[in-house]
């Protein structure tokens, strides 16, 4: 069955007319530029992006959002492709999805984090998906170009699942991303002479309860002291806790820490050996209260009353 489908998509890519009929996929998670605009964009296809790109590129061609294709290319995706023109293949019938916007629909993403690609296919073929993402500073609003681009993919995938019309492509984001971005998809055929092209634009925010300071805060000793220092946590959202061996500050001790006492064995000898500053005012008073009463005694024994004797 999988190479009668394949006989059949060589077929439909070798006799069919460029069209809706002839169409194949796109990538819809996270949402390509071409899907959003498309007839299956739903609202989205209704944005200031979307009606601008309809308007800039040929009649018709937001209908057939899943056939951006161009053959022959067979890898050779950075010297066939222009630069400005990466978003539609450079196929003039879509040249409104170049077009520099910052405005365009956009899927919030965690850096860093696992995520399910989905790759919507009306025809399926065989072939190798490559995703590829615009490196740290890029600057949404210009034309994307190749050296927009990092020069590896982050995730490629051979023949993946093809699930409910949708290829799934399970992967990790990249991490060291922040704000808008753009995620750069090739898809080459191997059943097909094709290669295919999204453009998803994404917007890198952390995930929540994390930060970037969080994520790239050292782990260790360090982070625990500097977080007792600002008086915050550790990342985690509780008070802060003494390092191993300090003893905790009058802040960090609670209410109830002066009557939790440790009465094991070992603690009690501890306890027994320790020094008796705490007992010195104790000492002192009673040394004090015995020196009073000692004078006191003196003074009465001087004063007392002498027996008279009498003369005779």
């Amino acid at each position: 069955m999988a190479s009668f489908g394949a006989l059949l998509g060589v077929l439909a890519a070798l006799w069919l007319p460029a069209g809706a009929a002839s169409a194949h996929g796109a990538l819809t998670a996270p949402v390509s530029r071409a899907a959003a605009c498309g007839t299956e964009g739903g609202t989205t296809a209704t944005s200031a992006a979307c009606r601008a790109a309809v308007a800039a590129s040929r009649p018709g061609a937001a209908s057939a959002w899943d056939n951006l294709r161009v053959a022959g290319v067979n890898g050779r995706d950075r010297a066939v492709i222009p630069d400005g023109k990466l978003c539609s293949g450079g196929l003039p019938e879509y040249a409104g999805l170049d077009l520099a916007r910052a405005d365009w629909p956009t899927t919030t993403v965690s850096p860093g984090a696992d995520f399910t690609f989905r790759y919507r296919t009306t025809i399926p073929h065989q072939g190798t998906f490559r995703l590829y993402v615009t490196k740290p500073g890029y600057q949404p609003g210009k034309p994307l170009r190749w050296a927009d681009l990092e020069r590896a993919p982050f995730l490629s995938i051979t023949d993946p699942r093809l699930v409910d019309g949708a290829y799934v492509l399970p992967g990790r984001l990249p991490a060291g991303r922040a704000g808008r971005h753009v995620i750069y998809t090739i898809w080459q055929n191997s059943s097909t002479p094709d290669t295919y092209y999204s453009c998803s634009d994404v917007e890198f925010r952390p995930s929540i309860g994390t930060s970037e300071t969080d994520e790239t805060r050292p782990a260790g000793p360090s982070s625990a002291a500097s977080a007792v220092a600002d008086g915050g946590s550790a990342g985690n959202g509780h008070p802060p806790t003494a390092a191993a061996g300090a003893a905790p500050t009058h802040e960090q001790q609670s209410p109830d820490a002066v009557a939790e006492v440790d009465t094991s064995p070992v603690a009690a000898q501890e306890r027994a050996a320790a020094p008796a500053g705490n007992r010195w005012p104790l000492i002192a008073g009673i040394a004090a209260t015995l020196a009073v009463l000692a004078t006191i005694g003196l003074l009465a024994l001087y004063y007392r009353p002498r027996p008279r004797h009498r003369r005779g």
